[in-house]
């Protein structure tokens, strides 16, 4: 896992989706778990101020004083956030469950767009028709990430994964299972790899490592400003 010397800027990674109940959130508190364990100073980012799913959480985490405490701040736009969030490592922004211009231009800042999905097409759907209107939009293809969620069984982690690298998208290694436990540890201020069944832990570590070490790789490009932010005023259909 890199450390924080390794890195050479402050790396940006968003999580997207248009629609909720995809595990968006919940891989966006995992993440900052998997980092703040590696070392790196890591802020989650809550950009929608109705539901406030990740900053509620942490004021869980920090009563109950179960795990490693993770920061999170809630702001309006990527752009509040890039200015004044806290300055670190790593910067995890967790998006509305919607696709529109906001979601245009936290890709464009991030150096690495992941979209969680279950095996479902009601899901898996939705997810490759945003991929291609961030692309559309000039967003590099290499920077977009399908994260299998919520997935039942090893044939739906198979069908799914062959799904999306058809339409031409990277998958991260390994799959988030649907399990209750998942659930209990997330209802009690940890995050879904903080769960007491350690095997459960290692599963979802091994994707949020490969996503973390995919994101770090990315920045190392040293990727330069998006030449799309001045000439696109469009936003996401």
């Amino acid at each position: 896992m890199a450390q924080p010397k390794h890195i050479p800027t402050r790396v940006v990674i968003a999580l997207v989706s248009q629609k909720g109940g995809v595990g968006k959130s919940s891989l966006a508190r995992a993440l900052g778990a998997v980092a703040a364990r590696a070392g790196l100073y890591v802020t989650i980012v809550d950009l929608d101020p109705q539901q406030k799913t990740v900053v509620e959480w942490e004021k869980m985490r920090a009563d109950k004083k179960t795990a490693r405490q993770i920061a999170v701040e809630g702001f309006d736009s990527i752009e509040e956030a890039l200015d004044l969030a806290q300055d670190g490592d790593l910067l995890i922004v967790d998006t509305p469950a919607r696709a529109d211009r906001s979601t245009l231009d936290v890709a464009r800042e991030a150096h690495l767009i992941v979209q969680p999905s279950s095996g479902s097409l009601d899901d898996l759907k939705p997810a490759i028709l945003l991929f291609h209107e961030l692309k559309r939009h000039g967003i590099a293809h290499n920077r977009l990430v399908i994260a299998l969620s919520r997935i039942l069984t090893r044939n739906e982690e198979i069908s799914s994964r062959a799904y999306v690298e058809r339409a031409g998208y990277a998958v991260l290694p390994g799959t988030i299972r649907e399990h209750a436990a998942y659930r209990d540890a997330q209802n009690h201020g940890r995050a879904l790899n903080e769960t007491q069944d350690k095997h459960l832990n290692a599963q979802a570590d091994a994707v949020l490592t490969a996503l973390l070490e995919m994101a770090v790789a990315e920045a190392k490009g040293q990727r330069k400003p998006d030449p799309s932010r001045k000439k696109d005023t469009g936003g996401v259909a």
